[in-house]
């Protein structure tokens, strides 16, 4: 297969779909996993929670743990032809479409039968997810180009994703958990097939893809492994992506409590969260034309003030603020598309810019992928325990312990967003050029 790289004047919507369609499977695997196994297994086999609570997050520490080394194994099968590339694709495909539907549908009922079963599943679709997800970045940032085009191919991929988690709030509710099942394993199967005609990264099929160190990198797995830390403006970057992430993870954590304590407006939930996943889909485009007119950094720190401003007003709300509340979710989804697309376009870049491109996308994104898990250990590391600390328990209607719950919503997001935001500024944008 011949290596195509597509300058993004004229990246047509074809080859963007062609190269983002796997990110709505990988995407639609989260929300099932997270949301409707722990209750699945409670209300159908009677498993404890707080055992499934383990099972959960042993399965994703070792996923997290796993990244940095899927990222370097990444990197050397794209010294390999296309071919094999895509076939270690299709192979984890495979298994995480097997495993996905083996945790809901076991062969076993017995209490520790199924507890085996359900952390071997757990394990096999997590870092099947891992690696496609891995390799599905590592695409991407291979295929290089200017701000435009990055941040154009990483729209592609998150636009696509936001439709995933649509798709996965829906429809194993409206159509049951066997068509769910069947869905994932068939846009997981298109989006494969679809990547094989997406633009292509330099390979083995390419001579210049030599098997040749990256600049500054002793060859050796643990300093390949190690040489994107070793990386200055990638440690500057990291530092501002945990400290955002976090201030994301912190709301997402909390938003089903707000709603349902604060607001009084259980019912509106699926409203709610369809309006904060299609806003930030939706304004994919918007951010395009920023990062063309003021570049990816200021465009990113529009994103946040906006974050920050939205969640300000939303710590005034109350009981019944029903279309207010919707507007929150507008304004926050239009933050998150800033979120989704502009950070892994300017790592993109950074990569280039180390001299580390065709040679270290998959380290690079192995360990930006365990960041963005631990984000989300840290948030619900910080927010729970401060919300139990002031008092704060599902279902409470104190007026302490919902003030609690405002500021832990609303202000420790604001807090935290403008912090990255000063980081942003002071460690990025005054040292390295967009």
């Amino acid at each position: 297969m011949t290596a195509v790289v597509v300058p993004a004047s004229r990246l047509a919507w074809t080859q963007g779909l062609a190269y983002g369609a796997l990110g709505l499977p990988l995407a639609f695997v989260a929300l099932p996993l997270y949301v409707v196994l722990p209750n699945h297994y409670a209300s159908e086999f009677g498993i404890p929670l707080a055992t499934l609570g383990a099972l959960l997050l042993g399965a994703r520490l070792l996923d997290a743990v796993a990244d940095p080394l899927i990222g370097r194994w990444v990197d050397a099968l794209f010294l390999r032809r296309t071919a094999v590339l895509l076939g270690v694709a299709a192979i984890a495909a495979l298994l995480a479409a097997l495993g996905f539907r083996g945790l809901f549908f076991p062969p076993v009922r017995d209490g520790n039968a199924l507890l085996w079963w359900c952390a071997a599943l757990l394990a096999l679709t997590y870092l099947s997810y891992s690696v496609l997800a891995v390799l599905h970045q590592a695409w991407g940032a291979r295929l290089g180009g200017d701000e435009a085009q990055r941040t154009r191919i990483v729209s592609w991929r998150e636009g696509l994703a936001l439709v995933g988690v649509l798709v996965a709030s829906v429809l194993p509710s409206v159509a049951g958990l066997s068509a769910a099942t069947v869905a994932f394993a068939l846009t997981l199967a298109l989006g494969v097939l679809l990547l094989a005609r997406a633009p292509q990264p330099r390979s083995g099929d390419s001579p210049a893809a030599t098997p040749r160190p990256a600049p500054g990198v002793v060859p050796g797995l643990v300093p390949s492994l190690l040489a994107p830390l070793a990386t200055a403006s990638f440690r500057r970057l990291l530092a501002v992506y945990l400290v955002n992430g976090v201030a994301s993870a912190v709301p997402a954590t909390l938003v089903l409590f707000f709603i349902r304590d604060r607001l009084q407006a259980q019912s509106w939930e699926p409203l709610f969260l369809a309006s904060y996943f299609a806003a930030g889909a939706l304004s994919m485009p918007l951010w395009l034309r920023a990062v063309a007119r003021f570049g990816l950094a200021r465009s990113w720190l529009a994103g946040m003030a906006l974050a920050v401003l939205t969640f300000a007003w939303a710590a005034l709300l109350g009981p019944g603020d029903v279309a207010a509340y919707a507007a929150v979710c507008v304004a926050s989804g239009i933050a998150l598309g800033a979120d989704l697309t502009l950070p892994g376009a300017l790592l993109a870049g950074l990569i280039q810019r180390a001299g580390h491109s065709q040679r270290l996308e998959g380290g690079y994104f192995g360990w930006w992928n365990f960041c963005t898990k631990l984000n989300l250990a840290l948030a619900a590391g910080v927010a729970l325990p401060l919300l139990s600390l002031f008092g704060y328990a599902p279902g409470s209607q104190d007026a302490a312990a919902l003030q609690a719950l405002t500021l832990a919503y609303c202000l420790l997001p604001c807090l935290l967003k403008l912090a990255a935001a000063a980081l942003l500024w002071t460690i990025w944008m005054r040292k390295e050029k967009e």
